[in-house]
Protein backbone atom coordinates (compact mmCIF):
# COMPACT_ATOMS: atom_id res chain seq x y z
CA UNK A 1 0.00 0.00 0.00
CA UNK A 2 0.97 3.09 -0.63
CA UNK A 3 0.24 6.84 -0.01
CA UNK A 4 -2.26 7.35 -3.00
CA UNK A 5 -4.35 4.56 -1.43
CA UNK A 6 -5.12 6.69 1.48
CA UNK A 7 -4.79 10.42 0.21
CA UNK A 8 -5.76 11.47 -3.15
CA UNK A 9 -3.27 13.61 -5.39
CA UNK A 10 -3.41 17.62 -5.16
CA UNK A 11 -3.73 19.59 -1.83
CA UNK A 12 -4.53 17.75 1.33
CA UNK A 13 -6.60 19.39 3.66
CA UNK A 14 -8.73 18.11 7.25
CA UNK A 15 -8.04 14.43 8.03
CA UNK A 16 -6.06 13.74 4.88
CA UNK A 17 -3.44 15.67 6.34
CA UNK A 18 -2.90 13.31 9.40
CA UNK A 19 -3.59 10.35 7.12
CA UNK A 20 -0.76 11.22 5.31
CA UNK A 21 1.32 12.01 8.91
CA UNK A 22 0.47 9.02 10.59
CA UNK A 23 1.15 6.67 7.12
CA UNK A 24 5.17 8.72 8.00
CA UNK A 25 5.05 8.31 10.84
CA UNK A 26 4.43 4.02 10.85
CA UNK A 27 6.49 3.50 8.07
CA UNK A 28 9.08 5.84 9.43
CA UNK A 29 10.04 8.50 6.52
CA UNK A 30 9.40 12.21 7.24
CA UNK A 31 8.37 14.79 4.54
CA UNK A 32 10.63 17.65 3.27
CA UNK A 33 8.90 21.48 3.63
CA UNK A 34 10.15 23.61 1.12
CA UNK A 35 9.83 27.12 1.37
CA UNK A 36 9.11 28.73 -2.19
CA UNK A 37 9.07 31.90 -3.33
CA UNK A 38 7.74 31.92 -6.83
CA UNK A 39 5.58 29.88 -9.45
CA UNK A 40 8.94 28.90 -10.58
CA UNK A 41 10.38 27.71 -6.92
CA UNK A 42 7.16 25.76 -6.28
CA UNK A 43 7.19 24.25 -9.63
CA UNK A 44 10.40 22.66 -9.40
CA UNK A 45 9.62 21.24 -5.89
CA UNK A 46 6.36 19.59 -7.61
CA UNK A 47 8.61 18.05 -10.18
CA UNK A 48 11.22 16.79 -8.05
CA UNK A 49 8.31 15.18 -6.07
CA UNK A 50 6.63 13.73 -9.04
CA UNK A 51 9.87 12.42 -10.20
CA UNK A 52 10.71 10.47 -7.20
CA UNK A 53 7.01 9.45 -6.61
CA UNK A 54 6.61 11.13 -3.07
CA UNK A 55 4.24 13.80 -1.16
CA UNK A 56 5.55 16.56 -0.41
CA UNK A 57 5.01 19.94 1.44
CA UNK A 58 5.04 23.55 -0.08
CA UNK A 59 5.43 26.38 2.58
CA UNK A 60 5.18 30.46 2.20
CA UNK A 61 6.78 32.36 4.84
CA UNK A 62 5.92 36.03 5.22
CA UNK A 63 8.57 37.18 3.50
CA UNK A 64 8.28 34.74 0.77
CA UNK A 65 4.19 35.20 0.58
CA UNK A 66 5.01 39.26 0.21
CA UNK A 67 7.70 38.42 -2.97
CA UNK A 68 5.59 36.36 -4.38
CA UNK A 69 3.15 39.22 -4.56
CA UNK A 70 5.83 41.87 -5.73
CA UNK A 71 8.72 43.64 -3.80
CA UNK A 72 7.16 46.67 -5.41
CA UNK A 73 3.63 46.43 -3.37
CA UNK A 74 3.51 48.26 0.32
CA UNK A 75 3.28 46.20 3.25
CA UNK A 76 2.76 48.01 6.56
CA UNK A 77 -0.38 46.10 7.42
CA UNK A 78 0.76 42.65 6.15
CA UNK A 79 -1.36 43.13 2.73
CA UNK A 80 0.85 42.09 0.36
CA UNK A 81 2.25 38.88 2.43
CA UNK A 82 -1.34 37.76 2.55
CA UNK A 83 -2.25 38.46 -1.18
CA UNK A 84 1.42 36.83 -2.11
CA UNK A 85 0.06 34.12 0.17
CA UNK A 86 -3.17 33.47 -1.28
CA UNK A 87 -1.86 33.96 -4.74
CA UNK A 88 1.11 30.70 -4.41
CA UNK A 89 -1.80 28.89 -2.98
CA UNK A 90 -4.27 29.14 -5.58
CA UNK A 91 -0.78 28.59 -8.06
CA UNK A 92 0.03 25.36 -6.30
CA UNK A 93 -3.76 23.79 -5.83
CA UNK A 94 -4.11 24.70 -10.35
CA UNK A 95 -1.04 22.78 -10.57
CA UNK A 96 -0.93 20.43 -8.17
CA UNK A 97 -2.87 17.56 -9.07
CA UNK A 98 -1.44 17.75 -12.71
CA UNK A 99 2.01 16.67 -10.80
CA UNK A 100 0.27 13.50 -9.84
CA UNK A 101 1.39 13.99 -5.87
CA UNK A 102 -0.25 14.74 -2.64
CA UNK A 103 0.84 18.07 -1.72
CA UNK A 104 0.68 20.12 1.88
CA UNK A 105 0.22 23.32 1.65
CA UNK A 106 1.49 25.26 4.83
CA UNK A 107 2.64 28.65 6.03
CA UNK A 108 5.53 29.21 7.91
CA UNK A 109 7.08 30.78 11.35
CA UNK A 110 4.32 33.44 11.98
CA UNK A 111 5.79 35.60 15.06
CA UNK A 112 3.53 37.54 17.32
CA UNK A 113 3.92 40.57 15.29
CA UNK A 114 3.06 39.07 12.13
CA UNK A 115 -0.35 37.93 13.33
CA UNK A 116 -2.08 40.21 10.65
CA UNK A 117 -0.44 38.04 8.33
CA UNK A 118 -1.91 34.80 9.98
CA UNK A 119 -5.84 36.39 10.26
CA UNK A 120 -5.48 37.68 6.13
CA UNK A 121 -5.09 33.82 5.53
CA UNK A 122 -7.20 32.79 8.05
CA UNK A 123 -9.77 35.02 6.62
CA UNK A 124 -9.25 33.84 2.85
CA UNK A 125 -9.30 30.07 4.08
CA UNK A 126 -12.87 30.46 5.86
CA UNK A 127 -14.15 32.46 2.48
CA UNK A 128 -12.24 29.70 0.74
CA UNK A 129 -14.01 26.95 2.48
CA UNK A 130 -17.64 28.65 2.50
CA UNK A 131 -17.08 27.77 -1.73
CA UNK A 132 -15.21 24.67 -1.88
CA UNK A 133 -15.83 23.19 1.58
CA UNK A 134 -12.58 23.19 2.62
CA UNK A 135 -10.09 25.21 3.59
CA UNK A 136 -7.48 27.24 0.88
CA UNK A 137 -4.14 25.70 2.91
CA UNK A 138 -3.80 22.70 4.73
CA UNK A 139 -2.25 24.24 8.00
CA UNK A 140 -0.62 27.48 9.34
CA UNK A 141 2.52 27.71 11.52
CA UNK A 142 2.20 30.02 14.92
CA UNK A 143 5.77 30.36 16.27
CA UNK A 144 4.80 32.45 19.53
CA UNK A 145 7.73 30.87 20.91
CA UNK A 146 9.52 34.12 22.10
CA UNK A 147 6.40 34.85 24.12
CA UNK A 148 5.68 33.57 27.92
CA UNK A 149 4.76 29.70 27.83
CA UNK A 150 1.36 30.67 28.87
CA UNK A 151 0.36 32.80 26.52
CA UNK A 152 2.18 31.16 23.86
CA UNK A 153 -0.03 27.84 24.16
CA UNK A 154 -3.40 29.91 25.49
CA UNK A 155 -3.21 31.64 22.14
CA UNK A 156 -2.35 28.55 19.96
CA UNK A 157 -5.49 27.46 21.36
CA UNK A 158 -7.87 29.92 20.74
CA UNK A 159 -6.69 30.24 17.09
CA UNK A 160 -6.68 26.49 17.15
CA UNK A 161 -10.34 26.69 18.31
CA UNK A 162 -11.48 28.69 14.63
CA UNK A 163 -9.08 26.09 12.74
CA UNK A 164 -9.92 22.75 13.55
CA UNK A 165 -13.69 22.95 12.32
CA UNK A 166 -12.94 24.32 8.59
CA UNK A 167 -10.45 21.47 8.44
CA UNK A 168 -6.91 23.50 9.06
CA UNK A 169 -3.71 21.63 10.74
CA UNK A 170 -1.73 23.98 13.14
CA UNK A 171 1.65 23.43 13.48
CA UNK A 172 3.40 25.13 16.96
CA UNK A 173 6.34 25.92 17.82
CA UNK A 174 7.72 25.71 21.65
CA UNK A 175 11.33 26.56 22.71
CA UNK A 176 13.02 28.90 20.18
CA UNK A 177 15.02 27.82 16.51
CA UNK A 178 18.17 29.91 16.48
CA UNK A 179 19.78 31.99 14.18
CA UNK A 180 18.20 34.59 11.71
CA UNK A 181 15.69 33.63 9.35
CA UNK A 182 13.07 35.80 6.86
CA UNK A 183 13.81 39.11 9.32
CA UNK A 184 13.92 37.09 12.80
CA UNK A 185 17.03 36.91 14.32
CA UNK A 186 17.24 34.58 17.29
CA UNK A 187 21.40 34.41 17.30
CA UNK A 188 21.60 36.29 20.70
CA UNK A 189 19.14 33.81 22.56
CA UNK A 190 20.02 32.45 25.51
CA UNK A 191 21.38 28.84 24.70
CA UNK A 192 18.73 26.80 27.09
CA UNK A 193 15.63 28.33 25.45
CA UNK A 194 16.78 26.11 21.93
CA UNK A 195 16.20 22.54 23.80
CA UNK A 196 12.33 22.12 24.85
CA UNK A 197 11.35 20.00 28.14
CA UNK A 198 8.82 17.06 27.79
CA UNK A 199 6.72 18.70 30.43
CA UNK A 200 6.37 21.93 28.50
CA UNK A 201 5.68 19.83 25.55
CA UNK A 202 3.00 17.79 27.08
CA UNK A 203 1.18 21.16 28.11
CA UNK A 204 0.81 21.70 24.49
CA UNK A 205 -0.56 18.17 23.76
CA UNK A 206 -2.62 18.91 26.34
CA UNK A 207 -4.31 22.45 25.62
CA UNK A 208 -4.26 21.26 21.79
CA UNK A 209 -5.65 17.66 21.72
CA UNK A 210 -8.98 19.52 23.83
CA UNK A 211 -9.54 21.28 20.71
CA UNK A 212 -8.81 18.72 18.29
CA UNK A 213 -6.12 16.11 17.17
CA UNK A 214 -4.96 17.55 13.96
CA UNK A 215 -1.76 19.57 15.32
CA UNK A 216 2.06 19.33 15.21
CA UNK A 217 5.02 20.68 17.76
CA UNK A 218 8.03 22.06 16.64
CA UNK A 219 10.37 21.33 19.56
CA UNK A 220 13.61 22.85 19.96
CA UNK A 221 16.52 20.19 20.05
CA UNK A 222 19.47 23.07 19.41
CA UNK A 223 17.76 23.88 15.96
CA UNK A 224 19.69 26.59 14.38
CA UNK A 225 18.33 27.91 10.94
CA UNK A 226 21.02 28.45 8.24
CA UNK A 227 23.81 26.32 7.66
CA UNK A 228 27.05 26.73 9.68
CA UNK A 229 30.65 25.17 10.33
CA UNK A 230 30.66 21.93 10.99
CA UNK A 231 30.91 21.82 15.03
CA UNK A 232 29.08 24.69 14.97
CA UNK A 233 25.56 23.85 16.39
CA UNK A 234 24.95 20.83 18.84
CA UNK A 235 22.03 19.42 17.90
CA UNK A 236 20.15 16.80 20.34
CA UNK A 237 17.22 14.72 18.87
CA UNK A 238 17.64 12.37 21.39
CA UNK A 239 15.38 14.82 23.06
CA UNK A 240 12.73 14.01 20.94
CA UNK A 241 12.14 10.53 22.39
CA UNK A 242 11.74 11.81 25.54
CA UNK A 243 8.80 14.00 24.79
CA UNK A 244 7.39 10.81 22.92
CA UNK A 245 7.88 8.85 26.36
CA UNK A 246 6.73 11.22 28.66
CA UNK A 247 2.91 11.82 26.34
CA UNK A 248 3.03 7.68 25.51
CA UNK A 249 3.24 7.31 29.62
CA UNK A 250 0.38 10.06 30.18
CA UNK A 251 -1.71 8.47 27.74
CA UNK A 252 -1.25 4.96 28.68
CA UNK A 253 1.19 3.70 26.29
CA UNK A 254 0.28 4.88 22.90
CA UNK A 255 3.14 4.84 20.94
CA UNK A 256 4.87 7.81 19.32
CA UNK A 257 1.35 9.87 19.83
CA UNK A 258 2.81 13.20 18.66
CA UNK A 259 3.52 14.48 15.22
CA UNK A 260 6.89 16.42 15.38
CA UNK A 261 8.71 18.73 13.37
CA UNK A 262 12.49 19.40 12.74
CA UNK A 263 12.90 22.94 12.00
CA UNK A 264 16.45 24.31 10.89
CA UNK A 265 16.84 20.98 9.18
CA UNK A 266 19.61 22.40 6.40
CA UNK A 267 22.85 21.46 6.96
CA UNK A 268 22.03 18.72 8.97
CA UNK A 269 24.10 15.31 8.98
CA UNK A 270 22.02 12.44 7.77
CA UNK A 271 22.59 10.30 11.04
CA UNK A 272 20.94 13.37 12.96
CA UNK A 273 17.92 13.36 10.64
CA UNK A 274 17.63 9.55 10.87
CA UNK A 275 17.10 9.65 14.51
CA UNK A 276 14.46 12.50 14.49
CA UNK A 277 12.37 10.42 12.11
CA UNK A 278 12.72 7.20 14.10
CA UNK A 279 11.02 9.54 17.07
CA UNK A 280 8.29 10.55 15.22
CA UNK A 281 9.14 13.86 13.19
CA UNK A 282 7.18 13.71 10.05
CA UNK A 283 8.05 17.31 8.60
CA UNK A 284 11.57 18.65 8.38
CA UNK A 285 11.91 22.43 6.85
CA UNK A 286 14.50 23.23 4.30
CA UNK A 287 14.96 26.16 3.10
CA UNK A 288 19.00 27.56 3.38
CA UNK A 289 19.70 24.46 0.89
CA UNK A 290 17.52 24.98 -1.44
CA UNK A 291 17.84 28.90 -1.77
CA UNK A 292 21.13 27.81 -2.61
CA UNK A 293 20.97 25.08 -4.77
CA UNK A 294 18.51 27.62 -7.05
CA UNK A 295 20.97 29.92 -7.19
CA UNK A 296 23.62 27.35 -8.34
CA UNK A 297 21.86 26.43 -11.21
CA UNK A 298 21.45 30.28 -12.45
CA UNK A 299 25.09 31.15 -11.43
CA UNK A 300 26.72 28.51 -13.54
CA UNK A 301 24.73 29.16 -16.63
CA UNK A 302 25.51 32.94 -16.53
CA UNK A 303 28.98 32.06 -15.81
CA UNK A 304 29.41 29.33 -18.50
CA UNK A 305 27.85 32.01 -21.23
CA UNK A 306 28.80 35.36 -20.04
CA UNK A 307 29.88 36.06 -23.39
CA UNK A 308 26.71 35.56 -24.87
CA UNK A 309 24.74 37.27 -22.60
CA UNK A 310 26.44 40.62 -22.67
CA UNK A 311 24.76 41.96 -25.71
CA UNK A 312 21.36 40.94 -27.67
CA UNK A 313 23.24 40.78 -30.91
CA UNK A 314 26.34 39.84 -30.87
CA UNK A 315 28.55 36.26 -29.57
CA UNK A 316 31.66 34.48 -29.74
CA UNK A 317 29.57 32.61 -32.77
CA UNK A 318 29.52 36.25 -35.14
CA UNK A 319 29.07 39.85 -34.69
CA UNK A 320 25.78 39.53 -35.82
CA UNK A 321 24.76 36.36 -33.72
CA UNK A 322 21.42 36.75 -31.55
CA UNK A 323 21.47 36.07 -28.12
CA UNK A 324 17.98 35.42 -27.52
CA UNK A 325 18.04 31.85 -27.12
CA UNK A 326 20.26 32.19 -24.35
CA UNK A 327 18.66 35.41 -21.99
CA UNK A 328 14.85 34.46 -22.15
CA UNK A 329 14.25 33.87 -18.85
CA UNK A 330 12.89 30.63 -19.66
CA UNK A 331 16.42 29.59 -20.13
CA UNK A 332 18.67 30.81 -17.18
CA UNK A 333 15.22 30.17 -14.78
CA UNK A 334 15.13 26.81 -16.00
CA UNK A 335 18.34 25.95 -14.76
CA UNK A 336 17.67 26.86 -11.42
CA UNK A 337 14.93 24.73 -11.33
CA UNK A 338 17.04 22.04 -12.53
CA UNK A 339 19.55 22.42 -9.31
CA UNK A 340 16.70 22.80 -7.04
CA UNK A 341 14.63 19.63 -8.68
CA UNK A 342 18.11 17.75 -7.33
CA UNK A 343 18.41 19.38 -3.93
CA UNK A 344 14.59 18.41 -3.37
CA UNK A 345 15.31 15.15 -4.41
CA UNK A 346 18.31 14.74 -1.65
CA UNK A 347 16.03 16.01 1.10
CA UNK A 348 13.11 13.67 0.27
CA UNK A 349 16.34 10.65 -0.20
CA UNK A 350 17.38 12.04 3.36
CA UNK A 351 14.15 11.51 4.86
CA UNK A 352 13.33 8.36 3.43
CA UNK A 353 10.61 9.75 1.34
CA UNK A 354 11.11 8.07 -2.06
CA UNK A 355 9.20 5.94 -4.06
CA UNK A 356 6.06 6.38 -1.81
CA UNK A 357 3.25 6.82 -3.98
Amino acid sequence: MGVLDIVPAGVLTGDNVRKLFDYAKENKFAIPAINVTSSSTANAVLEAARDIKSPIIIQVSQGGSAYFAGKGLANDKQQASIAGAVAAALHVRAVAKEYGVPVILHSDHCAHKLLPWFDGMLAADEAYFKAHQEPLFSSHMLDLSEEPKEQNIATCVEYFKRMAPIGLWLEMEIGITGGEEDGVDNTGVDNSKLYTQPEDIWEVYDGLSKVGPNFSIAAAFGNVHGVYKPGNVKLHPELLGKHQALASEKLGGKEKPLYLVFHGGSGSTKQEIQTAVGFGVVKMNVDTDTQFAYLAGIRDFVLKKKEYLLTQVGNPDGADKPNKKYYDPRVWVREGEKTLVTRVKEACTDLGNVNRL
